[in-house]
């Protein structure tokens, strides 16, 4: 199926959306967009976050892609997202969509 430019722009409103300090994982994106798959959001990332805050969405599992780990621990890191080594504490830092879900 192919990616609409209408979730394309879900996807990158709601990452806009979550504030400094906090993270959102992949799926709780592609929840919030109507999305069945977080690999959705992973490739909008991929192709269109430049101008977004993408170092706030991270891997549930709280370990970011090794190209991109130094970079994005430390601009959380500057932001007082808690890091443990080199795991994101997503619990701690998530970011609820609540009122993005509700909104549509």
């Amino acid at each position: 199926m192919k990616t609409t430019d209408e979730q394309i722009e879900r996807v990158r409103e709601l990452v806009a959306s979550v504030p400094a300090g906090r993270v959102a994982t992949y799926g709780d994106v592609a929840e919030a967009a109507g999305l069945t798959s977080a690999r959705t959001v992973g490739w909008i990332m991929r192709t269109d976050s430049a101008d977004l805050p993408w170092h706030r969405i991270v891997p549930a599992s709280g370990a970011p892609a090794p190209h991109l780990r130094r970079r994005q621990l430390a601009r959380l890191e500057l932001e007082g997202v808690p890091i443990h080594g080199d795991r994101i504490d997503v619990r701690a830092a998530r970011h609820a969509f609540a009122d993005a879900i509700a909104a549509d």
